[in-house]
């Protein structure tokens, strides 16, 4: 009796999600817990493995639909044998008006006789089923499997790099695919986040002198006792904290018709993805030394390339800090991640010439951007606040001392 492949839970909110990759196709065997099929929510990609060995045998849902949770994708029959691929045709017997005229040129004739065509590869299930799908002939694509198979990897291979023999208007000037649950939710959320607060951002900028100075003094020897080296991301967790618990209202968030003050300081960490900006959070940040916040940092931003970032890691953040600096961005207006109130936006560090008592000097200067909830944060609380970041990372000393 076939086996019903369902879409699992994935979280306490999560009722829709999107089919990923079926790394399987119809007809292929697959062993107990081997990885099926990619599913995707609007936070992380979630593995379903196959419940017990034998023979995927129907796809129901393929790669780019939804489905709701519980909804039957696919049917895989325990214990069945592999589809066979099949068989390839024997070539046509060649007509010669006259015999050859010596042995080695019947050896070479006999030989190209023998060697089956292009056109008489074997296809594989799944690529057969590629084919189908794409509208394309065996004859058009060259198949790269032992013994040459024509493999689901070479259908795909044929769609992504047009052949220079295809006329333009048949590529398309577009192309048109399905948003995936993750941006539909970035999309959701940041026009929740633009409709439903009265966002207003301010600015500073910071010398980073002294940080980098202090990175440079100690890093081999942080490196060599953690492991990992010392950045700049942990001294503005710890410097937000400081803010943070001097304007405890960016670290609060509205809720109908109440204002909740938090705390604790769970600070979120904006991190580049397979599938996107990512924003997992730091609990406790503020119970944390610099190599434990750089340490969980690290380890964000490796998981999340890989799509394994767990959907509690991604909620209940008190405050976020985003750092467009390292993909060179110069000034931003970061948006708030609600329901919180505020986002710290970071840029690239730039050697400026700035005034010290009375000369001009260069220094290595960032601009930092605060995007506030105007609903709770006054205007002179928001710069208070980015004074306060700009004390703490001009004078290190004072996030130890708390002064």
């Amino acid at each position: 009796m076939p086996i019903e492949l369902k879409v699992p839970p994935v979280g306490e909110s999560v009722t829709e999600v999107q089919i990923g990759e079926w790394l399987k196709g119809e007809g292929q065997r697959v062993k107990r817990d081997e990885i099926i099929v990619k599913i995707e929510t609007d936070k992380v990609t979630v593995d379903l493995p196959a419940p017990v060995a034998g023979v995927l045998t129907q796809i129901v849902r393929k790669q780019g639909q939804s489905a709701a949770v519980g909804d039957v994708i696919g049917f895989l029959e325990e214990g069945a044998e592999e589809a066979a691929p099949a068989p390839a045709p024997a070539p046509a017997p060649t007509k010669s008006s006259s015999p050859p005229s010596d042995g080695g040129q019947a050896g070479d004739g006999a030989k190209r006789d023998s060697m089956p065509a292009q056109g008489f590869a074997r296809v594989m299930p799944s690529a057969r089923r590629a084919l189908k799908e794409r509208g394309l002939r065996q004859e058009e694509v060259e198949p790269s499997g032992p013994g040459g198979r024509l493999l689901r990897e070479d259908v795909l291979r044929h769609r992504d790099v047009p052949s220079l023999e295809t006329p333009a208007s048949a590529v398309g000037p577009e192309e048109i695919v399905p948003m995936t649950p993750f941006r539909r939710r970035v999309a959701e959320r940041l026009l929740q986040s633009q409709s439903e607060a009265a966002l207003l951002t301010t600015f500073n900028e910071i010398d980073m002198s002294a940080v980098m100075a202090l990175r440079k003094e100690h890093q081999e020897a942080f490196q060599e006792k953690y492991g990992i080296k010392l950045g700049f991301m942990s001294f503005f967790v710890k410097a937000s904290i400081d803010a943070l618990k001097l304007i405890p209202a960016i670290n609060g968030e509205i809720r109908g018709t109440d204002i909740v003050y938090k705390n604790h300081y769970d600070i979120g960490v904006a991190v580049g993805g397979g599938k996107g900006l990512a924003v997992p959070v730091i609990r406790d940040a503020d119970r944390l030394s610099f190599a434990e916040v750089e340490q969980k940092i690290a380890d964000f931003g490796k998981r999340a390339k890989d799509n394994k970032l767990e959907l509690k890691e991604l909620q209940g953040g008190t405050f976020t800090i985003s750092n467009g600096g390292i993909y060179g961005s110069l000034l931003s207006t970061p948006i708030v991640n609600p329901p919180q109130s505020g986002i710290l936006g970071l840029h690239a560090i730039q050697d400026r010439p700035i005034a010290v008592n009375g000369a001009v000097v260069i220094r290595p200067m960032m601009y930092v951007a605060l995007t506030y909830d105007h609903r709770l944060v006054d205007g002179r609380e928001a710069v208070t606040f980015l004074r306060r970041i700009k004390q703490c990372l001009e004078a290190p000393a004072r996030i130890l001392l708390e002064v």
